[in-house]
């Protein structure tokens, strides 16, 4: 796209990351965060992930401007920092996560339409099968015509899947009531205070997190179609403030309305069934639409992600060559075409398995954390390298804080989530050695350490698979 007048301004690249942060997820919130949790632990878990999700945003900024040669941030700075193999598996994790994502978006729409039309049956019967395939291939209609129109079609709806949000925040801001919110501030009931068991109630509130903010990188993904460079770290940095304040904002003063245990049994979407509890009906019908507002967005924004990942990895050889054809519009069409077919067959799912959306959900979410490591870790090795850098000690700080925070989140995640994405990660070695022996010609496809790397992979992707198959794995 070289014609600066398709390009991406401030304010569509703000809408892409907004819109692809605020999903489903935030419909519920209140719900996942008091499920294990009381107020005082979700303060601190709101404090620890506002410092964490701003320092990956700042380093996702530096190295933006640092190395404006990497044009797909996500994916190009595992590869520039840790070798190709490394770099392969971060976009081909990142891909997989986008579209897997994506189904249990579609699996979500399907419930919240469910809320007005019984005939869709909460995305499990042929009806929803037949509707989440339209729109599956409307979204991709809109992004085959370019990612500007789409951008643009997703800053309208990003604006107005905000509205019902902000009504819910001044309607439980004028309900808000300060006895309610501190009592059993700690959770603690009739027991004493116990650090301990505050720090488990913190890491609780960190699985949420994980899944909530998925989509922070989403100016840096199309840092290739921006028309001012400095616009992507701008739109980063005020994308993650705005969905932080919104999440807290939700969270907390949802606790002023309702004591922990009930917020803890709200059914889903818990946004709808706390603004009817204190509105009446028209409160759950705001937020349901809303809902599939906001479901839409994040469904087209993701499948833009998906497409523009592999074709940026593609052009640079660390993808299969066919992922990097464009239309005449200049988008991505094979690997959006590829895409979007995987959907669309792994939707089969909606009549197998009732657990999908979680399935799906939890694998999406655990594959994204290995990208923001390792970017967090070449803003590390990239700062402490070059020593001719005038904010070297800075950079070398926020990176080692991105470190410890994506590192966290891996262990918050748990063991389960991780072993899960091994499975991932073993599919693409079959994909790598194609890519390297045949579109590469490379002869030794792996260095001794990267087949140590991808053996260990296989190993862990084996017993992850024993462990669902023997149900001591389950969603």
């Amino acid at each position: 796209m070289n014609n600066s007048a398709k390009k991406l301004n401030l304010t569509e690249l703000i809408g892409l990351v907004i819109g692809s942060i605020i999903g489903g997820g935030i419909f519920n919130l209140m719900h996942d965060m008091a499920s294990q949790a009381g107020v005082g632990a979700v303060i601190i878990g709101w404090i620890i992930t506002a410092i964490g999700m701003l320092s990956l945003a700042f380093t996702f900024q530096n190295l933006t401007n640092k190395r404006p040669d990497l044009q797909a941030g996500i994916y190009s700075f595992a590869d520039a920092g840790f070798g190709h193999y490394i770099g392969f598996n971060s976009a081909w994790g990142y891909w997989l996560s986008v579209w897997l994502g994506n189904i249990s978006y579609a699996i979500l729409l399907m419930s919240a339409l469910t809320y007005f039309f019984p005939i869709f049956d909460n995305g499990h019967n042929l009806v929803s099968f037949i509707a989440s395939s339209i729109i599956l291939w409307g979204g991709h209609y809109l992004v085959s015509r370019g990612i500007h129109s789409a951008s643009f079609i997703n800053t309208i709806i990003t604006i107005t899947k905000l509205i019902p949000i902000l009504l819910f925040i001044l309607i439980v801001f004028l309900s808000f009531k300060l006895n309610v919110f501190t009592s059993d501030f700690w959770l603690t009931g009739n027991k004493p205070f116990n650090f301990s068991d505050v720090l488990s109630q913190v890491k609780s509130t960190m699985l949420v997190t994980v899944f909530v903010f998925s989509g922070i990188e989403g100016a840096v993904i199309f840092s290739g179609y921006a028309k001012k460079r400095k616009d992507i770290g701008r739109a980063t940095i005020l994308g993650i403030i705005t969905v932080t304040l919104i999440y807290m904002l939700i969270t907390l003063l949802s606790f002023g309305v309702m004591h922990q245990a009930q917020l803890a049994s709200l059914g889903q979407p818990a946004m709808a069934d706390l603004l009817q509890h204190l509105v009446g009906k028209w409160g759950a019908v705001v937020v349901n639409v809303g809902l599939i507002i906001a479901v839409l967005g994040a469904w087209l924004s993701w499948t833009m992600f998906a497409a523009e990942v592999p074709y940026e990895a593609a052009k640079v050889g660390s993808f299969p060559k066919i992922f990097a054809k464009e239309n005449k519009n200049g988008t991505p069409i094979n690997s959006l075409i590829f895409t979007n077919v995987l959907v669309e067959l792994f939707m089969i799912s909606f009549f197998v398995a009732s657990s999908a959306y979680n399935l799906f959900l939890s694998i999406s979410s655990a594959a994204v954390l290995i990208p923001y490591a390792f970017s967090a870790f070449y803003q590390v090795k990239y700062s402490y390298l070059n020593k001719d850098l005038n904010d070297r000690k800075r950079n070398i700080f926020l990176g080692i804080v991105s470190s410890i925070y994506a590192c966290w989140l891996l262990y918050a995640a748990g063991l389960n989530y991780i072993l899960m994405t091994t499975i991932l990660f073993a599919l693409g070695i079959p994909v790598y050695y194609y890519l390297q022996k045949y579109d590469n010609k490379n002869k030794h496809v792996f260095t001794k350490i990267e087949a140590v790397i991808a053996f260990i992979l296989l190993i862990l992707a084996i017993l992850a698979i024993y462990e669902i198959a023997t149900g001591k794995i389950t969603f």
